[in-house]
């Protein structure tokens, strides 16, 4: 029972919440009081849960020295010794194949993108995340490919493109964010838990988030009174307050609240983040399908 209770914090469920993105397909092309699309949507949520939760073991298993000189992952099963490092392997092995088979099951063509999500992973775990730049390009493109599976799942036919800019912009937006966290967090000591962070600062790191912010908010702007599957009304821009409010409150939290948990931990602890977020969706949902 042990065992089983340190392969699942390895796998770390908390953090599986970005995979929530996958349902965009689901909501936006309308199918989201569809039984079939809304199942075969879970499904695919699951199984991508499950392929994370791989990448995150492998990711202990590749960090497990540097790990447990960390102030915070020194605790982790993989370097506390909870977990075996064999056991976790064998793990890695059996859930991959079990979910990528289910996948093919359920969507050729899901599949084939939960495969190119997980050999994307691999590569930032081996080698990306050590290229300055590229690291956080591959953490968007990891969730562009999050919203891409959902597409083949509902066989959507309305999902405009303007969503995988969002998205894009906003995972550069979350994964700058926490290049600056780990930054704050370390401090003197950065580059020995993880080397990339040599290669950034605060004044860098600042910059870029700035400019990844204007470009996030224009992108949903453009999209809320573009997209063609959208009511003639514009109603969708009343949700732009929202996403304003959600990328200011993150930016307080880390810059004036000095919070350096990744965004996703955030997302977890932060009461006006999450109703911001619940009322973003609801009045989506309401412009949607009671054309508000």
């Amino acid at each position: 029972m042990q065992t089983i209770k340190a392969l699942i914090k390895t796998m770390r469920p908390k953090q599986w919440t970005k995979n929530s993105i996958i349902l965009a397909a689901l909501v936006f092309d309308e199918k989201l009081f569809n039984p079939v699309y809304f199942w075969q949507t879970m499904a695919g949520l699951v199984l991508f849960c499950l392929i994370s939760g791989v990448v995150y073991t492998i990711n202990d298993l590749v960090d497990m020295e540097k790990d447990r000189q960390h102030p915070k992952k020194c605790t982790r099963p993989l370097p506390s010794g909870q977990l075996a490092p064999r056991t976790a392997l064998i793990a890695v092995i059996s859930i991959t194949i079990t979910a990528i088979t289910l996948a093919i099951l359920l969507s050729p063509q899901f599949a084939l993108i939960l495969v190119g999500y997980l050999v994307l992973q691999l590569a930032y775990s081996l080698r990306l995340k050590h290229v300055v730049l590229l690291d956080v390009l591959a953490i968007a493109a990891g969730f562009v490919l999050r919203v891409a599976a959902g597409v083949p799942l509902v066989d959507a036919e309305r999902f405009s493109p303007w969503l995988y800019l969002c998205t894009t912009f906003l995972a550069l937006f979350l994964g700058l964010g926490k290049r600056r966290g780990e930054l704050v967090l370390l401090a003197g000591d950065a580059e020995n838990h993880r080397p990339i962070l040599k290669d950034y600062n605060l004044a860098l790191l600042d910059q870029l988030m700035n400019i990844v912010t204007s470009i996030t908010i224009l992108s949903y702007a453009l999209y809320t009174f573009s997209a063609p599957n959208l009511p003639d009304n514009h109603a969708m821009m009343l949700t732009i307050p929202f996403v304003l409010y959600g990328i200011f409150r993150y930016l307080y939290l880390v810059q004036v609240e000095g919070i350096t948990q990744a965004p996703d931990e955030v997302l977890l602890i932060d009461r006006p983040l999450q109703v911001d977020i619940v009322l973003w969706g609801l009045t989506a949902i309401g412009i949607f399908y009671f054309r508000m």
